[in-house]
């Protein structure tokens, strides 16, 4: 993506990992946070047939190893279940 106001690529955001427990979020997040990786998130649309309410943290792409690490230590020590996604992001801002 480039944007109408400079010629460098502006879109480097990759998705991280998909999350499905609401608690375990806030929990990634604040860990993210402490650590000052900036993130986003992003709901997906859900179908006809799924009833998860899933979350996908999205990060720069130079913070994505720290990020790895950091959400990956956190499912190591605390039990928790997400799924890495490591693809861009696809955002439309013009």
């Amino acid at each position: 993506m480039h944007s109408i106001y400079t010629n460098i690529k502006v879109n480097n955001e990759i998705e991280l990992c998909e999350i499905e427990d609401g608690d375990h979020r806030k929990v990634i997040e604040k860990e993210l946070l402490k650590n000052r990786i900036s993130y986003f998130l992003r709901w997906p649309k859900k179908s006809i047939f799924s009833r998860k309410n899933t979350c996908i943290i999205c990060v720069h792409d130079d913070v994505k190893e720290a990020a790895t690490e950091i959400v990956q230590r956190i499912c190591d020590e605390l039990g928790y279940t997400v799924r890495f996604v490591f693809k861009k992001t696809k955002n439309d801002f013009l």
